[in-house]
């Protein structure tokens, strides 16, 4: 009777703890962004009792946004971060938020990570996955990082290289067609909004702007990766 007792218990104990397990997430800003953009998020976060050691929010390309792209010192910071929430993750599970251009870059990071399998749920809030108007067409792009080989002109060899890729169990995206950053010169790329991931599970669209769609869909974000 008191083994059966003891097995009960243990069991309790387990479903318990599994039940109290969540993936670790990484929040990943945009460009010239900073962790701060995401206390929204951050704070849904808790209220729906995740801790703060579960939470991930990588500072990369906070000065020189024509600067920034997706190869070299943008990188380490949203590696080391992944790296460090897939290793801390009691599921050995994570999700993944991004925002403008760290959907792209966290896409690119789970990539060189080979670390698809570790990722659960990506949200990418006011990506430009399939490039930006304003940067042009590659090679005949705006003579910058961020518009250039590494960046965000249409047809880029960077964006080119992500494209249909398999980085994530489940993808969503949110978007707006009064996004003043991916709509500037025109939404779509090919007839798709460019904020659209490829063979993505759901696509939820607002009328907010750049930033608005980050901080104003928190408990949304937060629902797709519960």
């Amino acid at each position: 009777m008191k083994y059966w007792l003891l097995i009960f218990c243990l069991l309790f104990i387990t479903g318990e703890a599994l039940a109290d397990c969540k993936d670790a997430v990484v929040l990943v800003h945009g460009n010239t962004g900073s962790s701060a953009d995401w206390d929204n998020t951050y704070h849904e976060l808790l209220a729906r009792g995740y801790s703060d050691d579960e939470i991930f929010r990588p500072n990369w390309g906070t000065s020189c946004a024509s600067c920034n792209n997706h190869y070299g010192s943008e990188e380490t910071p949203v590696r080391e971060a992944i790296s460090a929430a897939i290793s801390h993750s009691c599921s050995g599970k994570i999700d993944i938020i991004g925002h403008s251009m760290g959907v792209t870059l966290a896409i690119d990071q789970v990539l060189d990570l080979s670390a698809t399998n570790a990722v659960d749920d990506f949200v990418g809030i006011a990506g430009a996955l399939r490039g930006l108007h304003s940067c042009g067409y590659y090679p005949y792009n705006v003579y910058n990082s961020t518009c250039g080989y590494w960046g965000l002109s249409i047809g880029s060899p960077f964006l080119n290289s992500i494209y249909g890729s398999n980085f994530a169990a489940k993808s969503y995206s949110i978007k707006s067609w009064y996004d003043q950053v991916v709509c500037y010169g025109g939404c779509t790329v090919g007839g798709v909004h460019s904020s659209r991931i490829w063979n993505e599970d759901a696509s939820y669209t607002f009328t907010y702007g750049h930033f608005g769609l980050q901080s104003y869909t928190s408990q949304l974000q937060v629902n797709l990766i519960e």
